[in-house]
């Protein structure tokens, strides 16, 4: 990882391979074109096709720029001034990461453009950074050939910058962005090397390493504990399932409760789905990923408040041992689900640790699941949904996803839908109709929360991206890991931490 700097020094005066200087759309020049004397970028800049929109970029070679300690300058395009905030900062020099990873040592006015937000917009220029020139080569065997070559990047602020803000800032970010990249690197790894087990290792080596304390359930404590969900789903494979329950404790008061989908493998049971449905499967866990990538932020970040996390994590295989259409299944608590359909197997996961969180008695449940096809029918795939039994959290959850550039949107939870899964036989069914999926599915959910506050987050879609993005290649993305730790943090009041 590279070493993040501050400096208030003129960026003409700064030693560095390149710095990025902004531009916005309309070619207006950003905070440190002006300055440099010696050739006219912004003709150039416009000279090579671009307007300023975001993530257009030419690299300038130090050729004759007087005063220019740099090697080369490259323009950065920021889209409209009205909209230079954080997010603009994070999705532009995420665009060019890949670019920048090349060269040794970077300089950037880019969070400049923010203004009154300079200290989220270092934050967020550091997260597009890291997670722009984000990579998985696990498994190339050529991949030292490509090696990122990045070691500095100096973050320039005006004179009257403060400079304690801005290096905390840096340091959030930091934490931030890496606890995300690791949540995407668990999402890319193939299924067959992170069963369950593999995944309770992985947080329990995460947990020693941050101070978290971590109990890892394995299956026979899960029968003695009435988690019928989590291993139902898990009994048609050889890889037996496990839940994994973090505790961050650093204050006083009711926990805030985390829980995530993690299926390992989601083949879709007897219920089985067709190939091309199939072959991404490995990220059915990006709920679970979600919510370690966020607990190990939190631990780091310090914030004055307890977090719990209980997440459930089977592999929905289809075997002679699997769940059949029609069984019931005994939830912790006692709760009876009628199985239609085993490919709507997370929300059985997610109803034991829900109940269990329940009995904890925290302030506020938040899941994250990659839960349905639905949900992506109705808000595509870079937004997620959101919905629950209380508005404030609602609002505050959605707040904190629209502030760090992860946006959602929350869909009604429609009384008159509830009774599309009553069940003949068990206290609810696990599917509804056709339509309506995301929100059957969040009411089945909603058996097992009691009256605490809960919203349901359904991150189907920008949890995994089949195509390149601002700041992330393809394959996982690590959302909503940002979005979860905004809201703990404003929670205990240190979001400036």
């Amino acid at each position: 990882m590279p070493n993040f700097t501050f400096s208030t020094k003129p960026p003409q005066s700064v030693r560095a391979d390149v710095l990025v200087l902004p531009i916005f759309e309309g070619l207006e020049p950003g905070p440190g074109v002006r300055p440099v004397r010696g050739v006219d970028l912004v003709a150039l800049y416009e000279a090579a096709g671009n307007k300023g929109k975001r993530g257009e970029y030419l690299i300038v070679p130090n050729a004759g720029l007087d005063g220019v300690e740099a090697s080369a300058i490259l323009l950065l395009g920021v889209g409209k001034r009205d909209d230079a905030g954080p997010d603009a900062c994070r999705r532009a020099i995420g665009k060019v990461a890949r670019q920048l990873s090349k060269r040794a040592r970077v300089a950037t006015t880019l969070p400049q453009i923010a203004g009154r937000a300079f200290d989220e917009a270092v934050q967020a220029t550091v997260e597009g950074v890291l997670l722009g020139a984000y990579r998985f080569d696990r498994y190339k065997s050529n991949s030292n050939d490509d090696t990122p070559k990045l070691r500095e990047v100096a973050i320039l602020g005006g004179a009257r910058a403060d400079a304690r803000s801005a290096r905390t800032a840096i340091n959030r970010g930091q934490v931030i962005a890496e606890s995300q990249m690791w949540a995407r690197d668990l999402v890319n790894t193939p299924a067959l090397d992170l069963p369950p087990a593999e995944l309770a290792r992985e947080a329990q080596k995460m947990a020693r390493q941050v101070g978290l304390k971590a109990k890892i359930w394995s299956e026979a404590e899960l029968k003695r504990g009435g988690f019928g969900g989590i291993l139902g789903v898990g009994q048609g494979s050889v890889r037996p399932p496990r839940m994994i329950e973090l505790r961050y404790e650093n204050g006083s008061g009711a926990p805030i409760a985390l829980t995530g989908k993690g299926i390992a493998f989601d083949s879709g049971g007897l219920s089985i789905k067709p190939a091309d449905g199939m072959e991404w499967m490995k990220s059915d866990m990006g709920g679970a990923a979600s919510i370690l990538g966020a607990m190990r932020a939190i631990a780091l970040l310090e914030p004055r408040l307890n977090v719990i996390a209980a997440i459930p994590s089977s592999e929905n295989m289809p075997s002679g041992s699997a769940i059949r259409p029609g069984d019931v299944l005994t939830h912790r608590g006692g709760k009876t689900s009628e199985v239609l359909n085993t490919d709507a197997e997370g929300r059985l996961v997610l109803a034991d640790a829900l109940a269990y969180l329940a009995e904890q008695g925290p302030r506020a449940i938040i899941d994250t699941a990659t839960l349905t096809g639905a949900c992506m029918v109705a808000l595509g795939d870079e937004v997620w949904g959101a919905m629950g039994n209380d508005r404030q959290l609602i609002r505050d959850v959605l707040a904190a996803g629209e502030a760090v550039g992860e946006p959602g949107w929350e869909l009604p939870l429609y009384e008159p839908y509830r009774k599309l899964i009553d069940s003949e036989i068990a206290d609810i069914k696990n599917i509804g109709k056709r339509y309506g999926g995301a929100i059957t599915a969040a009411f089945f959910l909603r058996e097992f929360v009691g009256d605490i506050p809960w919203v349901h987050l359904d991150i189907a879609g920008p949890a995994f991206s089949d195509r390149v993005g601002d700041y992330w290649p393809k394959g996982a993305t690590g959302v909503p890991v940002r979005t979860l730790v905004r809201y703990v943090l404003l929670q205990a009041g240190t979001r400036r931490r």
